[in-house]
């Protein structure tokens, strides 16, 4: 098996991604028809609204998940996600009923996106941190990488689908499609070989426990410069539903299928950038901070592209920047990050990530609808390329980066002249867990 898929050789993981594949589907399918619903039926093209929603859909995030990442350290993991999955599909399946029965109205979208969000703020720390069990963590990168590649690849699905199936039957039908998606991901669960699950060190009950999650992310200056660049991106520039729908209904006159397939162009680059992701071995700093810069760039690129036709083509390099970003950030806090603790930092992580949406969507929502459609994304690509330099700036200062150029790769090297003890500990971590796995492999193949 190629490098790329490297972790599909195990059978608990591959019963996770197609089950995950599945299901993410179906969240693309819903997420085009919350959005359409509230655009060209709740409202009159309100990208406030639509800005709204998607605020209260991430703002558990905020609430929740320092006290979800808790969990996801203490309880069984796998029981944890069959309840979170069932909850998020009996609300697909609610709301789908309303909008049937013709009983929908925005407050109804509110209260629904918000409850999905408390869902997903708790099945957010644990589906991060539960890949973990299923692979050695030699291969964790690759499996982290191929979980974006799933669900990238049910985005080239998702929207387009939805797009065509919103034309003929409307709406209401994708919201109980995604409800019985769930039911994939449930039954995956439910067949895993438990005695082939690698199971990581759990968190003792104790006092102050997110506290000694947040006081150790603040001894980590590499796993805090991650999240800052984040929380900017995720503010301002990762809002592709928000920005595509105001551009394809508003700038460019077009109706629900073409903004589908937007979400579909998109996600061939993301799909590309999360297979490109999944052939390294191990995520690096300096590709995390080169991809925020070049995504912002392409941002830049994707707000001026002056027809629709151009707009959907500049959507694949966007796509591209902000999957070699997510994916590598992702990696690298999992894999340098204690076992014991990694459920709450990577809960800290999602809070950042998902919690900064809703604070920049409503503010990107009002610039759509209030100065114009290209400016929703001209201040993602401002942003995101500023906190670009600030972090590449900051980084070189800190850890006093000497860089040197080669003809060969790899054509750039960095020297530091400072690390933290939590970093080099951590690193030590990774190399005997990967030593002690790779022994635990070589007597396998021998029996």
């Amino acid at each position: 098996m190629s490098r790329t898929f490297a972790s599909l050789r195990y059978l608990n993981y591959r019963l996770w991604f197609a089950g995950a594949l599945v299901s993410n589907v179906g969240t693309w399918m819903q997420r085009i028809a919350q959005d359409w619903l509230v655009l060209t039926v709740l409202t009159a093209d309100s990208g406030m609204a639509v800005g709204l929603v998607t605020a209260l859909q991430f703002l558990p995030f905020l609430i929740f998940s320092p006290y979800a990442g808790l969990i996801a350290d203490r309880m069984n993991q796998r029981t944890l996600l069959i309840l979170t999955q069932a909850a998020s599909g009996a609300l697909a399946l609610g709301l789908g009923v309303l909008v049937l029965f013709g009983h929908v109205q925005l407050w109804h979208v509110y209260i629904f996106a918000f409850a999905l969000g408390i869902a997903s703020a708790f099945d957010g720390p644990v589906r991060q941190t539960f890949v973990t069990t299923l692979v050695p963590t030699a291969s964790l990168p690759n499996a982290v990488a191929l979980n974006s590649a799933s669900f990238n690849a049910a985005r080239l699905i998702g929207p387009g689908a939805a797009g065509v199936m919103i034309a003929w039957v409307g709406t209401g039908w994708l919201f109980l499609i995604n409800g019985f998606t769930f039911m994939a991901t449930i039954a995956a669960l439910l067949a895993m070989r438990t005695s082939q699950l690698h199971p990581q060190d759990r968190a003792p009950r104790g006092k102050n426990q997110v506290r000694e999650g947040v006081r150790y992310l603040r001894r980590r200056p590499d796993l805090v410069m991650i999240m800052v660049i984040m929380a900017v991106v995720s503010a301002l520039g990762l809002n592709f539903q928000l920005t595509s729908a105001l551009m394809a209904r508003v700038e460019f006159g077009r109706d629900a299928g073409e903004y589908g397939l937007l979400g579909s162009v998109l996600a061939i680059g993301s799909l590309s950038g999360a297979l490109w992701a999944a052939r390294r071995k191990r995520p690096r700093l300096r590709v995390i901070v080169g991809a925020a810069g070049a995504f912002g760039v392409m941002l830049g690129v994707l707000a001026l592209a002056p027809t629709y036709a151009w707009f959907a083509v500049a959507c694949i390099p966007v796509g591209l920047t902000s999957l070699m970003l997510l994916t590598t950030a992702n990696a690298w806090m999992q894999t340098t990050t204690a076992p014991a603790m990694r459920g709450r930092v990577m809960a800290l992580y999602m809070m950042v990530l998902m919690g900064a949406t809703p604070v920049g969507a409503p503010l990107v929502g009002w610039i759509g609808e209030n100065v114009a459609a290209r400016w929703s994304i001209g201040v993602g690509a401002i942003g995101s390329l500023a906190v670009a330099i600030v972090a590449a700036a900051w980084a070189m200062s800190f850890w006093r980066i000497e860089l040197s150029l080669a003809m060969h790769r790899p054509f750039v090297r960095a020297e530091f002249g400072r690390t933290t003890s939590e970093a080099e500990a951590a690193e030590r971590e990774r190399a005997r867990l990967e030593l002690q796995e790779q022994a635990i492999e070589d007597r396998r193949r021998q029996a």
